[in-house]
């Protein structure tokens, strides 16, 4: 079921997805996952064809990945999109 959910919401403009995920964030562990791999950012962004930049924006949750991106990243550093990206309630 979360697969799909995320599927879903990869999918989504960041626009509608904004609006339709009011009070929620999207979190993901690509950094710790990356460091405790020692691939560095660069590293990384060469694997996935992706500029370091765009690792940065991603580790820093301001940048949703697409779909085809989430599954590099997410088999280069051995895991599933499902246990890089995480849903949290925003706290008030």
């Amino acid at each position: 079921m979360t697969y799909l959910l995320l599927t879903f919401i990869l999918k989504m403009s960041n626009t509608f997805y904004k609006r339709v995920q009011k009070g929620f964030l999207m979190e993901n562990c690509i950094r710790e996952l990356r460091k405790s791999q020692k691939l560095s950012q660069e590293e990384l962004a060469g694997i996935c064809d992706v500029s370091r930049q765009t690792i940065n924006a991603i580790e820093n949750n301001k940048y949703d990945p697409s779909l085809d991106l989430a599954f590099k990243i997410a088999l280069y550093l051995d895991t599933t999109v499902d246990n890089l990206f995480q849903f949290k309630l925003e706290e008030s």
